[in-house]
Formats: C-alpha cells, sequence, structure tokens
C-alpha cells in the first residue's frame, strides 16, 4: 500500500505544470520545454505588390539581388525577340509580382522539409512556367530589350477599366427593356 501510494504520489507530481520561471529540463540542448508555448510561426508572405514604403523597398531589394545573383546568372537565357528581357525590370508590376512569387515558391522548395523533390518541384511547377510567362514574345517585356547591344525600356499600357454602367442607368435599362421581346444573339 506505501508503494502504491509513493507512486500515485509521483504520477501526481510529474502531471502537475512545472512552476513558472522554472528552466526545462531540455533547456541545455536548445529544446523548448514539454508543455512550453510554442515558438513563435513565421510572419506569412505576403505578395510584394500589397507592401508598401520601405517594406516593399526592402523586398524588392532582396528580390533584385536574389534575380541579379542566381537566377539570372543561371537561368537567364540569352535575350532575343523571343526570349525579351529588361533591365529596368522593377519598374514592371507584373514581372515583379511573377519573379516575387517565383523566389516565394524557391525559397519553400528549397528547405529541407520539402524533401529531396523539393527543387525539382519548383522547376516543373514554378520556374518552367513563370520564365516563360514573364519572357514570351508579347509578354510584359516584349517592348523591351530584345537584343543585348540595344537596350530598351517600355511599360505597355494596360487594358482600360471596365466599362460599368451607372446604378440608376441598368435600372432604368431594365424597366426598358422589360416589354420588349428578346432577340437572339447566336
Amino acid at each position: 500500500m506505501e508503494q502504491s501510494a509513493q507512486q500515485s504520489q509521483q504520477l501526481d507530481h510529474l502531471a502537475s505544470a512545472p512552476a513558472p520561471g522554472g528552466s526545462s529540463p531540455f533547456a541545455a540542448f536548445g529544446m523548448p520545454g514539454l508543455g512550453g508555448p510554442p515558438p513563435p510561426a513565421p510572419p506569412e508572405p505576403r505578395p510584394i505588390l500589397e507592401l508598401d514604403g520601405e517594406e516593399r523597398e526592402d523586398e524588392l531589394d532582396a528580390l533584385s539581388d536574389w534575380v541579379d545573383d542566381f537566377l539570372l546568372p543561371v537561368y537567364g537565357s540569352e535575350v532575343t525577340t523571343a526570349t525579351p528581357w529588361c533591365l529596368q525590370w522593377q519598374e514592371h508590376d507584373d514581372v515583379v509580382a511573377w519573379l516575387h512569387a517565383l523566389w516565394l515558391a524557391y525559397q519553400q522548395h528549397k528547405d529541407p522539409e520539402a524533401g529531396l523533390s523539393g527543387l525539382f518541384v519548383w522547376h516543373r511547377d514554378f520556374l518552367t512556367h513563370a520564365v516563360a510567362a514573364i519572357r514570351a514574345p508579347g509578354g510584359p517585356l516584349s517592348a523591351c530589350m530584345t537584343a543585348p547591344e540595344r537596350p530598351a525600356h517600355r511599360i505597355l499600357p494596360g487594358p482600360p477599366p471596365s466599362a460599368r454602367p451607372e446604378k440608376g442607368t441598368a435600372a432604368e435599362a431594365e424597366q426598358v427593356g422589360a416589354g420588349e421581346p428578346e432577340t437572339p444573339t447566336s
């Protein structure tokens, strides 16, 4: 009976919460204690076009370093009319968005948690498609440099905003059209 009481006390002690301010038995190994607060989660990545001010500039600087030091030397094929490039690509918002998404995917897929095939998946699912879209002959850089000896930069105008009827006009149009027979529009 005495042994059973001692075991019960030991179980109660082990099941109780650790004393506040007490050090973890795993601290010497750089591990958090059991039941302690979880490590803070990394910040959620945000698309670069949603960032403002200094935060956007810092992200664009880091992206530019990755593009200039890694992406272009390894994957930046020759500049031709079929694969244009722009030395001022940072001024093309769509190109910045594509490259930023590609960079975020690269960071995720080179992480050891992505496994041994992580970078293959990045090549197959992200790199090939993004580079093809950015450097397409009719893509966002098509009005820029198509030959290294002729550097050029031009932002192509995008489509105008959608034409939207004013709310009062739409309601009036519905009332006027209600009495008229519909004509097929094949």
